[in-house]
């Protein structure tokens, strides 16, 4: 079923695209070098600025003692309280929340460091205020906002320097760009597309955005209001599967397989060229079945590399989820008032939280912002599993940039002696070890104390033999990675490895 989308039909929106590329947007390569020069040489010898890969500069004072600062995207979280859900008590009092006495600073009694950057930019910020869910119309008409702007401007008013918008997020011979929202109004682009809502994605959308239209999924699009504050006129929701047409080009959403509301972004254009964006994704059989990606070959693939690198060779995710289970099985056995604590990023592991409640039989607790966000899910099995008391149940959510011995140790000793030990998991695929591989037994814990740690290899971004798959499936004309792209060695290497992977179709 094809929806139209409205737009402005006898206005060439379409992104300019220079003499020297070719018509999927990469450099044409002289003749002369053709025989002499790699195509990753090619490619990158474009006069790309890379420099425009990385945030631009800090402007913003120090957060002050007690405070910790998102590293990308427009919120601040102000302390644990506010992160946790908790009400900050009156100067001079402690207060109960469900049992525990709360301190005044939760930094200073639970000693919270601020999180790493490669951590604290994969969550989006809580506690934002709410704005209307309702849904909103399609956009029509000229939007505003479309001239070059400048790149922001700090909490001081400001001016930074404008930030080039890369290449590899603007989709060639249409006016589209994918989650380019911190490089101001982009010049010719009519339509921003949002593949997910975390913050390296969506960063540089606030509730003052008025440059264009969000295209997104149903999902991502709550989310955007509900925590960016972004006016409902700007927010184009997309349902899965559902082939749209906008701006003559037609659109279709497919499942990600990363966080909740994650999507694949297919394009295909009126002369018959196809594009992919995979935003984030992990790759998995199912995804070859899809009739869009079996039908046809797609032109221009821009690919998730988080964990192109040989040594990743993550195990499916459903054996780490029974691993995992069956660990906290086994720690409850020895110990019956053992905490088991599941670290996750504001979206995203809801997978592995929700069957350890299954399998234990148990509520999941967590803090008064993740529970808004969960509820906005519309996940029924979820929203009924989740409790707004800590002494509740023994599994409990907490930002995974928090899950350090001592940090645990003070926030057991919160909970009243409820309980005595503390079993905590870190799902990413940051922590796979190359000595345990798939065989997940051999994964060593990190124990202090009354507190254990498992680093398990869960991941919700491709690993290498999976994107290896991928491309052998797809056979994509041409490959554009998005991530580790920042230098040159990396780059070389990766397309060394697609050309191998692509050699035999």
């Amino acid at each position: 079923m094809a929806a139209a989308i409205a737009g402005d039909a006898e206005t060439d929106l379409t992104l300019p695209i220079s003499d020297d590329l070719d018509d999927n947007g990469f450099p044409a390569s002289p003749p002369t070098a053709a025989t002499t020069s790699s195509f990753a040489d090619d490619f990158y010898r474009s006069g790309i600025d890379w420099s425009s890969l990385q945030a631009p500069p800090s402007h913003r004072r120090r957060p002050a003692a007690g405070t910790i600062e998102t590293v990308c995207g427009p919120l601040v979280q102000k302390n644990l309280f506010q992160a946790w859900g908790i009400e900050k008590p009156a100067a001079g009092m402690a207060q109960k929340v469900c049992g525990p006495q709360v301190q005044k600073n939760l930094f200073q009694a639970w000693g919270i460091e601020k999180p790493p950057r490669e951590e604290a930019a994969q969550g989006a910020p809580v506690g934002a205020r709410a704005s209307s869910s309702s849904p909103s119309p399609s956009p029509s008409g000229a939007w505003p906002g479309r001239k070059r702007r400048w790149g922001g401007s700090d909490e001081n008013g400001a001016s930074r320097k404008p930030v080039a918008c890369p290449f590899y997020k603007k989709i060639p011979g249409t006016p589209f760009t994918v989650d380019a929202f911190r490089y101001g109004a982009v010049e010719g682009c009519s339509a921003y597309f949002l593949s997910h809502f975390h913050c390296d994605h969506y960063g540089g959308l606030t509730k003052k955005w008025c440059r264009g239209p969000i295209y997104c999924t149903a999902l991502t699009a709550r989310l955007v209001k509900m925590l960016l504050s972004i006016d409902s006129a700007y927010v184009c929701p997309l349902e899965l599967d559902t082939e749209y047409v906008i701006d003559g080009v037609k659109v279709t959403f497919l499942e990600a397989n990363h966080c909740p509301g994650a999507a694949l972004i297919h394009f295909r254009l009126s002369d018959g060229k196809t594009y992919l964006h995979t935003g984030d994704f992990r790759a998995s059989k199912s995804m070859q079945l899809h009739p869009l990606l079996q039908t046809g070959r797609i032109s221009l693939l821009y690919l998730d590399t988080t964990y192109c690198n040989p040594k990743y060779k993550f195990p499916p995710q459903e054996d780490v989820i029974d691993f995992v289970v069956r660990t906290a099985q086994r720690y409850l056995k020895k110990q019956p008032k053992t905490l088991i604590v599941v670290g996750a990023y504001s979206i995203g592991k809801e997978n592995v939280y929700l069957a350890i409640s299954q399998a234990l039989e148990v509520p999941i607790y967590t803090d008064a912002s993740r529970r808004r966000i969960l509820h906005s899910f519309g996940w029924p099995d979820l929203s009924k599993r989740i409790s707004s008391c800590n002494q509740s149940s023994p599994l409990h959510v907490l930002p995974l940039a928090s899950l350090q011995h001592e940090n645990l140790k003070k926030y057991l000793e919160t909970l009243d002696q409820r309980f005595l030990a503390v079993l905590a998991f870190r799902p990413t695929g940051w922590t796979f070890s190359e000595a345990a591989g798939k065989e997940l037994d051999l994964i060593k814990p990190s124990s202090r104390g009354r507190v254990t740690i498992y680093g398990v290899p869960y991941s919700e971004h491709s690993s290498f033999s999976e994107l290896r798959d991928f491309l052998k499936f797809l056979r994509p004309q041409k490959v554009i990675p998005t991530v580790n792209v920042g230098n040159a060695a990396n780059r070389d290497k990766m397309q060394a490895y697609f050309r191998e992977w692509l050699k035999s179709t």
